[in-house]
């Protein structure tokens, strides 16, 4: 079949083959609960997302490069069995509603040399982190580096491959991911999503820390992603000795901003997906996780959470930083505040991109709608 003349985004086994086959790999792995939730992911983007054909393809591209993920993941575990033995002490989850700072403090945590965070181009590519210094000589992290060049969001998430970004990916390995309901109108499977386990796609995840830090073993990880909040106690029967950091910031700001953010990444994708569907969708998305992990916080020892408010870190990113240092009982060294405060001088250098425009009208919302979703 010529694959470039799809309008569809295909069927579980011929994603599967295809995967296989530019990979040259054919083990996906024990069990079948991936194929299960992409059945129902299919079936929502065939009877409910209003694709395009544009859409389609780049809907099917997303689901086979994590099918894809999935395989590379297989095999280096097969080569790398000693991934096995590496330990995970007191990791760190950063999460909170979408746009509420997670991406800057994520990244300024990452910063410091004792800590490690999954850089883009490895949770697509799972193996061993090599040497940094060669990382331009890869083919694989330089075709990845252009796509991302042209990815077309400066301005609203920039993205760089050698740089450390959410964690979503490695649970895309399991099809298991607020991800998909973030570019497509798929409510079926946001419904079978928030009944399902997701504690075997956290096995997974962690397994794939395992392996990307193989060669970094002493570091801890910092990892940040907006939907641990929807999984709570699957993220913390897999990482018991995690610290979650919760962000906050006024959920009117927060929605109309990822709102912005979804449509835009995913514009001519759909004739569903956009204006008060969209709004309507992700309104309820976001309210439903927030309400979720309040909820399961509350049956947590409390002392595991440390909050941030987006104002207080805005203003003094610093401050923001030791005060977190203090809850983990680390002492941030000399090191660590020097790769800090070049983080946030390059992340200064940046400010000059165009401006995110937005506002809760453009997708049906009113002020009063955010109000009472999350009362």
């Amino acid at each position: 079949m010529n694959t470039s003349a799809r309008t569809d985004v295909g069927t579980v086994d011929d994603l599967h083959a295809s995967a296989a086959r530019l990979t040259g790999l054919d083990d996906f792995g024990a069990g079948d609960d991936h194929r299960s939730a992409l059945s129902v992911l299919l079936t929502a983007y065939a009877e409910e997302a209003g694709l395009t054909p544009d859409g389609s393809k780049r809907t099917r591209g997303l689901l086979r490069a994590s099918l894809i993920s999935r395989l590379l993941a297989e095999a280096a575990w097969r080569r790398f069995p000693e991934h096995a033995g590496v330990k995970l002490p007191n990791p760190v989850f950063v999460t909170g509603l979408p746009r509420t700072g997670t991406t800057a403090l994520h990244r300024m945590l990452a910063a410091d040399p004792a800590h490690q965070g999954p850089e883009l181009w490895l949770t697509e590519v799972p193996q061993p982190r090599p040497p940094r210094e060669t990382w331009p000589d890869d083919p694989i992290f330089v075709a990845l580096r252009e796509a991302y060049r042209s990815a077309g969001l400066d301005g609203v998430h920039h993205m760089r491959p050698d740089q450390v970004e959410e964690c979503w990916r490695l649970l895309c390995q399991s099809m298991t991911s607020v991800s998909f309901e973030c570019t497509a109108y798929i409510p079926s499977y946001s419904r079978w999503l928030s009944d399902h386990d997701w504690t075997p796609a956290y096995r997974r995840h962690r397994r794939n820390l395992q392996l990307i830090g193989l060669n970094d073993p002493d570091r801890r990880w910092v990892l940040k992603n907006p939907s641990h909040l929807f999984a709570l106690d699957a993220l913390l029967s897999v990482y018991p000795d995690a610290t979650i950091i919760q962000t906050h910031r006024d959920p009117r700001t927060a929605i109309a901003s990822v709102c912005s953010l979804n449509t835009r990444a995913s514009a001519g994708w759909s004739t569903v997906f956009d204006g008060a569907v969209a709004g309507k969708a992700q309104l309820e998305l976001w309210s439903r996780g927030l309400r979720r992990f309040r909820a399961d916080r509350a049956r947590h020892d409390p002392g595991r959470f440390i909050d941030v408010r987006y104002e207080d870190f805005v203003a003094s990113p610093q401050r923001t930083v030791e005060t977190i240092y203090d809850r983990l009982g680390v002492r941030l060294t000399g090191p660590a505040r020097a790769a800090m405060a070049s983080f946030q001088e390059q992340t200064m250098r940046g400010t000059g991109k165009p401006a995110h425009t937005y506002q809760l009208s453009d997708f049906g919302l009113t002020p009063g709608d955010v109000d009472r979703a999350f009362a």
